[in-house]
């Protein structure tokens, strides 16, 4: 190759090299800082697609194994209400055998009555204390049926739900009552029963002002009557319309002994990414317990018969119950497992080795050293050619 000043072949050849190892050598660093080899699609497209798909499971199957430990939680409360309950039964049969022995007189059953009818008020309000997250447990279910499309999905009610009303002496039972609007108050008014049950909508649920304001989705409103615990919820959404007048709808509440409960323990949208669990409820009603007494002899033997059958219905649910505890937990030991294989997986595509790449960087880091070195060799031999001209 002749000897000249115009093309510097040398410096162009090792600013090529130079380039490149810079260029490998911040790859390396960048994956060395994020921790994983495909920091760009570019590095590896496949297990970018694959390892953010097993991410994405991951995540899932980390909320799922969240949401089977709640829901072993949710039943524990459950088991404990009915473990109360149970005691409060143990009790209520010793008054009853107690009264319905001919020794005692009239008076002294009255006495065994007083507190026996307090034990009974009991199961009652444990029942319908018990709850989790706003959901009774062990209180049944009271569903709402009958509303038109004035208070319907397409007018921006969502959702209609009713918790603590007593429909029946005997249970199941079923009320019906009337739903209105006051455009004025913004206020709901349920009557059912010769009680009203009001709530009003919060003006911070609005979003605007005037014709322009809109209802904020996801509002909840609560109906509630200071001489009773029952209450009704409403959820709204955004095509509510709080200034439309709307007629009164007919309402129908509808109980049940049992409340039914669906927990999400995969990643998917089919039947076996969720566990289904039925709760019955543990009322005087449910438990056949309720308008016994130990006034007398002969109902205090109706009222043990009663407690026997209803102590048999007691450890039937609360069988129930630890059995679904026990699939629950044995799904959330199989969540785990996968996450940990999935997550395994996930590493194996996107996970960086530190060893080797810390080789990879500090051979290019020594590259780089060369090229820069080089680069100024091959910059100084043009200079070396101006001697000739002397």
């Amino acid at each position: 190759m002749a000897l000249n000043v115009v093309s510097n072949f040398a410096a162009n050849v090792a600013h090529r090299n130079l380039t490149v190892a810079d260029s490998k050598a911040t790859s390396s660093l960048a994956k060395l800082s994020a921790g994983t080899r495909v920091v760009n699609a570019k590095d590896d497209a496949a297990a970018m697609a694959i390892g953010s798909r097993l991410s994405t499971e991951v995540a899932g199957l980390k909320q799922a194994s969240v949401n089977a430990g709640q829901a072993v939680s949710m039943l524990q409360i459950a088991d404990g209400a009915m473990a109360r309950v149970q005691d409060i039964l143990v009790r209520m049969k010793t008054l009853a055998v107690q009264a319905g022995s001919g020794q005692l007189s009239g008076v002294e059953r009255g006495m065994l009555d007083t507190e026996y009818q307090n034990l009974l008020s009991e199961v009652d309000r444990i029942a319908a204390d018990t709850e989790f997250n706003g959901n009774q447990l062990v209180n049944g279910d009271q569903a709402v049926t009958g509303a038109n499309s004035n208070f319907d999905v397409g007018a921006g009610v969502v959702n209609i739900s009713a918790r603590g009303f007593t429909l029946s002496t005997h249970s199941p039972g079923t009320a019906s009552g009337n739903l209105s609007f006051n455009t004025t108050a913004q206020s709901f008014t349920f009557a059912v029963g010769g009680s009203n049950f009001t709530g009003a909508i919060d003006s911070s649920a609005y979003t605007g002002s005037g014709a322009s304001a809109t209802m904020t989705t996801g509002t909840q409103v609560q109906l509630t009557n200071s001489g009773s615990d029952a209450s009704m919820s409403l959820t709204l959404n955004l095509s509510f319309d709080g200034s439309a007048n709307k007629a009164n709808n007919a309402l129908t509440l509808t109980e049940s002994n049992s409340a039914a409960f669906t927990f999400k323990v995969g990643t998917g949208a089919t039947a076996n990414d969720a566990i289904s669990v039925s709760i019955d409820g543990i009322k005087a009603t449910a438990l056949g317990i309720n308008g016994t007494d130990v006034t007398s002899t002969s109902n205090a033997d109706a009222a043990s018969t009663a407690i026997s059958n209803a102590i048999d219905t007691l450890n039937e649910t609360r069988a129930n119950v630890g059995a679904s505890q026990n699939r629950l937990e044995f799904a959330q030991a199989n969540l785990a497992t996968a996450t940990e294989n999935t997550e395994a997986a996930r590493s194996s595509l996107i996970d960086l080795d530190v060893a080797a790449e810390m080789t990879r960087f500090t051979s290019q880091q020594i590259l780089v050293q060369a090229g820069v070195s080089m680069m100024a060799q091959a910059n100084q031999m043009p200079q070396n050619l101006l001697r000739l001209f002397n």
